[in-house]
């Protein structure tokens, strides 16, 4: 591993490229290792036990951006706004977040790495959907635990080809207790 006087002799134009580069191999890993699980115990297995991985990842990396980016905790929507922005994910895919007022937000993942690669494939969207309410709703929680997140589409739902899913968040007067979480549909 190179020590941080080499990285700081990188040029920023590296070092961007090298985020992207770790981003992509994060994500390629998952993919991995999500196929692994699925060969060997089924996909309703691996589904599960991916959800399961994401309800802790998500927490650990909004911890970090929270931490790296002064991002206050109960920063309501404002703070998630801007802690979605720097997520792994957002470089790799395509996103978009619009806001009507300081209490919503609408983020859309307009391009999906994962879901284009199989559209490209000729195979049909992977259904995400029980693992995404899991990662959005602990990421949102652990920003501010005022925040509810709902689903407004995401595989196997259809969806418009302008986005693969969508998700609004809201922020609630009192925090939603964690074990309310995964109920949230």
């Amino acid at each position: 591993m190179p020590d941080r006087d080499t990285l700081y002799s990188l040029s920023k134009k590296t070092l961007i490229e090298m985020l992207e580069d770790s981003a992509k191999n994060w994500l390629a890993h998952d993919g991995l290792w999500f196929q692994a699980v699925e060969r060997q115990y089924g996909i309703e297995k691996a589904i599960e036990l991916d959800k399961e991985a994401w309800i802790s990842f998500t927490q650990i990396e909004a911890k970090r951006i929270m931490r790296l980016h002064e991002i206050e905790p109960g920063g309501g929507i404002p703070a998630l706004q801007k802690a979605l922005q720097f997520r792994l994910y957002a470089r790799v895919n395509e996103q978009s977040m619009t806001s009507s007022d300081e209490r919503t937000l609408r983020f859309e993942m307009n391009d999906c790495r994962v879901q284009s690669a199989r559209k490209r494939k000729g195979l049909d969207d992977f259904p995400c959907k029980p693992v995404g309410i899991a990662e959005y709703a602990y990421f949102a929680h652990t920003i501010d635990p005022r925040i509810r997140t709902a689903v407004i589409s995401c595989p196997p739902d259809p969806h418009p080809e302008d986005f693969y899913c969508a998700w609004q968040f809201s922020l609630e007067v009192d925090p939603i207790p964690l074990e309310d979480l995964i109920r949230i549909k």
